[in-house]
């Protein structure tokens, strides 16, 4: 209300003045709303952002010890081929052995025992050989075995930890539909069990 020139404030008139100085109006109070879901929509994408990266070098490196478990497997296949090479040849050379063994003990003359004696002692020294040979072999492929399913473990923490993430970026696009803050601990707390899985990974653990 006017009156000769001077503008007379009724309470509602003080009321709108309290409220836009102090924020609390109802136009302030949509504009804090839509800053915080602005703050939490920023946070949330860059949360998937990084997520996402991580998420991908955790699936290369799981697809790099799954490839590497089977480069690894198919040594030790090789290896265990060839040990068995050696043991067969090991054999016929034993049994060379024992045929020499008997012309020895049923020859006639000296001459001819000392000369099956010189194979016996012959194959006897490459049977020693080709044993060591073989037991090497064996032990190359136990490693080889060994190398393989260590990366076939890590290729497994690889996996459960890219999973993890990618349920977290799962619950990220969920939170930022929904705007629920359950939802957004939710996400930080499997994306930290991803990374963690991720770390013993790393650690070969």
């Amino acid at each position: 209300m006017s009156s000769g020139g001077f503008h007379v404030h009724g309470p509602h008139d003080h009321a709108l003045e309290h409220a836009a100085h102090s924020g609390h109006g109802p136009a302030a109070h949509a504009d804090t709303e839509e800053g915080a879901h602005s703050t939490a929509t920023n946070k949330i994408a860059m949360f998937t952002a990084v997520v996402a990266t991580v998420g991908a070098i955790f699936a290369y490196q799981g697809g790099a010890t799954q490839a590497n478990a089977g480069l690894y497997k198919n040594n030790a296949a090789i290896k265990k081929t060839e040990a068995s090479n050696q043991w067969n040849y090991y054999q016929s050379k034993s049994t060379k052995q024992s045929l020499a063994e008997m012309a020895r003990d049923l020859s006639p003359s000296d001459a001819d025992k000392a000369r099956q004696q010189a194979k016996v002692d012959r194959y006897d020294r490459e049977k020693s050989e080709i044993k060591a040979e073989a037991e090497k072999l064996e032990a190359d492929a136990k490693r080889w075995d060994e190398q393989s399913d260590a990366q076939m473990h890590e290729h497994h923490r690889w996996a459960q930890a890219t999973t993890a993430l990618q349920v977290a970026i799962a619950l990220a696009a969920i939170a930022l539909l929904t705007r629920k803050k359950w939802l957004e601990f939710g996400m930080y707390g499997v994306a930290a069990v991803g990374l963690g899985v991720g770390l013993l990974a790393f650690l070969h653990i």
